[in-house]
């Protein structure tokens, strides 16, 4: 059913679109502040992820700090009969379960290797598929043991691959040489296109893990300019990395930018979001989009994407042309 593949560090091959698990994590909290999507349906969210396997997923990518663990809980549950999906999670944040609540940055690696032994008991997987690093920005000096202890607990059995979750090409390019070391988790999108990292990714082979290839839900054509996000919904704060939003409404300046493709972006019966998903498989066949989904109805939606395929020559070139991003500045946190 689906032609278009990817091949992993293992010379596995798999569909080139995974599922985000950030938005099923539910409501948690960081420094006080939302940090989650607001309230969820657990029920629903296994049957989105039951629907994704049936449908041909075989990655999804989670994290420690979603939910305070709740994520990586429900996604263990929903994927405990299928060993054959791949599973990513994210390590580098200190949490409270029983609060939901994420209580700052974790670095020592002892600490990272006893929070990774609670991940697998949550993903109920004696051996995780891939570990990145949730820390984006880190210094080099202060990374470079906790990829250490992920190279020993590669070796151990705990984990087959690291990676790092990052937007930055010269922590992406500190860390490539060493083995084990394949995947680069980071934002892209209509309105980002991370050009400056691309280099890196391609010199390096490394696998190209897009977080927010939606743009947090602005290019699900779901939300006007005007459109107010709720006080538990990590879009209604003006985090500095978080550059499609602006007091909890989406910016004006992206909502201009999205407007002069919009069109575009549909053709072929595309909805908004199958339409953004196309772009990125035209712009880098080799990238795996990792959209969020909280209903079956917006996994049905992704399927749907991967089954159509990538937008045609003509319409990314046309997209080029009319989206007038601009200027993408220094790395910084996105």
């Amino acid at each position: 059913m689906m032609g278009n593949t990817v091949t992993l560090w293992d010379n596995t091959e798999i569909p080139r679109l995974g599922l985000g698990c950030w938005a099923i994590g539910g409501p948690w909290t960081a420094g006080g502040a939302p940090a989650g999507w607001g309230a969820v349906s657990d029920d629903e969210s296994r049957a989105a992820i039951k629907l994704a396997v049936q449908g041909g997923i075989r990655f999804f990518d989670t994290a420690q700090a979603y939910g305070a663990g709740h994520s990586e809980t429900i996604l263990g549950q929903a994927l405990a009969a299928h060993p054959e999906v791949r599973i990513a999670t994210k390590v580098g944040f200190a949490i409270n379960p029983a609060t939901q609540e994420l209580t700052g940055a974790m670095t020592d690696p002892d600490l990272i290797e006893a929070s990774l032994a609670a991940s697998r008991r949550r993903l109920q997987r004696d051996r995780i598929d891939l570990v990145l690093l949730h820390l984006n920005s880190l210094d080099l000096p202060t990374a470079t043991p906790i990829f250490d202890r992920l190279e020993d607990l590669r070796a151990k059995g705990w984990l087959s691959a690291f990676g790092w979750s990052t937007d930055y090409p010269d922590r992406a390019a500190a860390m490539a040489g060493r083995a084990g070391f394949v995947a680069i988790e980071h934002a892209r999108n209509v309105l980002f296109a991370a050009e400056k990292l691309a280099p890196v990714l391609r010199d390096h082979a490394l696998l190209p893990l897009v977080r927010s290839p939606l743009a947090m839900g602005v290019l699900g054509g779901k939300y006007s300019a005007g459109h107010s996000f709720g006080p538990g919904d990590v879009r209604s704060q003006n985090a500095d990395w978080m550059a499609w939003f602006k007091d909890g409404r989406v910016a004006p300046e992206v909502a201009v930018r999205l407007d002069r493709v919009r069109d575009l972006l549909t053709t072929g019966g595309r909805t908004m979001a199958q339409g953004a998903l196309a772009w990125l498989w035209a712009q880098d066949a080799g990238a795996v989009p990792l959209p969020g989904f909280r209903t079956v109805a917006q996994v049905e939606d992704h399927l749907a994407a991967l089954e159509k395929g990538a937008l045609d020559a003509g319409t990314f070139a046309t997209i080029e042309q009319a989206i007038q991003r601009p200027a993408e500045g220094e790395p910084r946190d996105r």
